[in-house]
């Protein structure tokens, strides 16, 4: 296969993990016989810096010509993101538009976590004894996030207003590919809402259940966000399947998710378009240890084994780099952020080597 990669490092420990993730692409492409041509391109905090935009139209170009695209974290410290204007900031003034550019509609969150490793979950061991294996798929181009906000002053007072809006399509789009990857896998769905207060969410609930007259073979329940919230703290095992939710719920609960599993270093995450995709760690850029080293890269090489199982098809290649990313834990290693206290120091291992050790596995592994 011969592909081009587009690769945003971004901010803080973007640089680090995405060098990780390159490294392990280049051990697979060698290993395999592929051929991946990859281009550097600025995106984020630092690009608004150096360039006058966090997405600057040479880094749409490159992205533009990418069969793919592997995006790291962004964000810098708060008295960086300070100097930089509310509508030229990264969230709004590259990952919104990135998303909105490629219409990646669908997001791939896995929360993953072996029955062997749930000492890593800061739940109780009874709770987590079975593991973890929940797709996440959450709608990213849609809902309050997309929609108008205004911020005003009326007879004196001061007012702010999100739009939240979804359209049949939108729903229907997101249900329908969640409803395939249920059927697939052969796995109950979740669909999560707030159809007790909002309308969108009524709305929402609505579409999803019509979609799935479609799918009389998955099975299918309803549950609302705020006793999903609560149900994935006290018995996450009953989520193991596919989990369908809406675009700003879809945030918070992913982020609930990796502190279940013990960490967001843990969470990868891919975004999918009709023609266009990316892939990106579900996390932040962690900018206070950005260059020291210890960031884990688990999140960024996992979402590389989603850009190859995802974008490019090459479920074998995808499988082999996420076997490799458990191998290091069940050998004992960990990175600091899920250090457990019985581990001795030297089983704790910086950014490069936990990639190393990927690359190593891979190899070895005929």
């Amino acid at each position: 296969m011969q592909k081009t990669i587009a690769v945003l490092e971004g901010d803080g420990i973007g640089p680090e993990i995405v060098g990780e993730a390159v490294k392990v692409i280049k051990t697979v492409e060698n290993k395999y016989g592929h051929r991946f041509t990859l281009h550097p391109a600025a995106f984020g905090a630092g690009a608004y810096f150096s360039e006058g935009s966090a997405f600057p139209e040479k880094t749409k170009e490159i992205c533009d010509a990418a069969d793919v695209i592997i995006k790291g974290p962004v964000g810098l410290a708060v008295e960086q993101m300070d100097q930089i204007p509310q509508e030229h900031r990264p969230e709004i003034g590259a990952i919104l538009p990135l998303r909105n550019r490629y219409d990646t509609f669908a997001n791939f969150r896995p929360v993953r976590l072996p029955a062997s490793l749930a000492a890593f979950s800061p739940l109780k061991p009874e709770i987590i004894s079975q593991g973890l294996d929940i797709l996440m798929i959450r709608e990213l181009v849609g809902g309050i996030y997309f929609g108008d906000k205004i911020e005003g002053k009326t007879t004196g007072m001061k007012y702010a207003k999100d739009d939240c809006t979804y359209t049949e399509k939108q729903v229907r789009r997101v249900a329908i590919v969640a409803f395939e990857e249920a059927r697939k896998q052969h796995l109950p769905l979740v669909n999560i809402h707030k159809a007790n207060v909002l309308a969108t969410s009524r709305f929402w609930k609505e579409i999803v259940e019509d979609t799935a007259k479609d799918y009389p073979d998955v099975p299918c329940k309803s549950m609302l966000v705020d006793n999903a919230a609560y149900q994935l703290v006290i018995n996450p095992c009953q989520f193991n399947g596919v989990v369908l939710i809406e675009n700003m719920q879809g945030d918070i609960l992913t982020d609930q998710a990796g502190g279940i599993i013990g960490s967001l270093g843990l969470m990868p995450s891919a975004c999918i378009g009709p023609e266009k995709s990316y892939v990106e760690p579900a996390h932040g850029s962690a900018p206070d240890i950005a260059g020291k080293n210890i960031a884990n890269p688990y999140s960024m090489i996992g979402s590389a084994a989603l850009m190859f199982d995802r974008c490019l098809n090459l479920p074998k290649e995808a499988e082999e780099i996420r076997n490799a990313l458990f191998a290091v834990f069940e050998r004992g290693f960990s990175t600091r952020d899920l250090m457990l206290p019985e581990q001795s120091p030297e089983k704790i291992l910086s950014t490069t080597q936990f990639g190393d050790m990927v690359v190593k596995i891979i190899q070895e592994n005929v």
